[in-house]
């Protein structure tokens, strides 16, 4: 598909901007209808009228207006609350552009993770307000993390209800999750280390952990989706930890690769 820079000049008048809106939905329906994202074509549509409603338009059309994007291709990786596109740079590197659906209803449950975190104090009332305190809240966590040596996606820029981050993988195909390849001991250590150091060096707790939110791309290993993490100090970080822990000791034990209990685990943690 044809690359398509982003216009830098001012906010288009109502007419133009209803219409470059029009034509960026389209270029991306046609990358996931000719990338085989999707298969029925109505709910393709159905799906990206969910997903790119006007202000997530304009969001992603200032980002390129500030030279974040250059580029949005098809969808690489979905769920309830958010998909993941394809994206590249003005020069050309990959971008992964997670986009918040504006419209799911699940974000309601996710204020126990907002509320007790000292960095919030105004807890949001509407579902549009909290998924944008929610992606600012992922974004400030895996910048905490980098900043602490911890391997996650690099954090490049956030808007409303998108995040930019570090493409990890060989386009357009992101690199497997732990569930979706074979684990050995060392990815076993690495895991249990990667919990300590975000604990101990970061000061957070992923609270969402499993094989489905850690990549294993060639030799890296890389925790994502941090949107759930939380301080060492929020009121619920004991039980957080012990979940994340036990869901690690768990997944490892299926595979025949670790012998040690959560609770042998947590103390030498602490």
């Amino acid at each position: 598909m044809r690359r398509k820079t982003f216009n830098a000049d001012p906010p288009w008048h109502s007419v133009e901007e209803a219409e470059s809106s029009r034509k960026l939905r389209e270029r991306i329906h046609r990358s996931e209808r000719e990338n085989r994202f999707l298969h029925k074509d109505s709910d393709q549509r159905k799906v990206m009228e969910e997903v790119f409603d006007r202000a997530t338009l304009l969001a992603v059309e200032e980002l390129g207006q500030k030279h974040h994007l250059a580029e949005l291709h098809g969808v690489v990786a979905s769920g309830k609350e958010a998909r993941v596109y394809y994206g590249e740079a003005p020069d050309g590197s990959p971008r992964a552009v997670k986009i918040y659906l504006t419209s799911s209803a699940e974000f309601k449950k996710r204020l126990r993770y907002i509320a007790g975190d000292r960095r919030f104090s105004r807890l949001p009332s509407s579902s549009r307000e909290i998924i944008r305190l929610w992606v600012q809240k992922e974004y400030k966590n895996l910048e905490t993390a980098t900043a602490a040596g911890v391997r996650v996606p690099r954090p490049y820029t956030f808007l409303k209800n998108i995040i930019v981050m570090e493409y990890v993988g060989d386009p357009p195909a992101p690199a497997p999750t732990f569930a979706e390849v074979d684990v050995t001991d060392d990815d076993a250590r690495w895991t249990f280390e990667a919990i300590k150091d975000l604990y101990r060096k970061a000061g957070l707790i992923h609270a969402d952990l499993s094989e489905y939110n850690i990549f294993k791309n060639g030799e890296e290993r890389l925790l994502f989706d941090l949107g759930s993490a939380v301080l060492t100090s929020h009121p619920q970080a004991d039980e957080f930890l012990r979940r994340d822990a036990t869901n690690m000791v768990r997944f490892f034990r299926k595979r025949g690769i670790f012998k040690k209990d959560t609770d042998s685990w947590l103390e030498d943690l602490r």
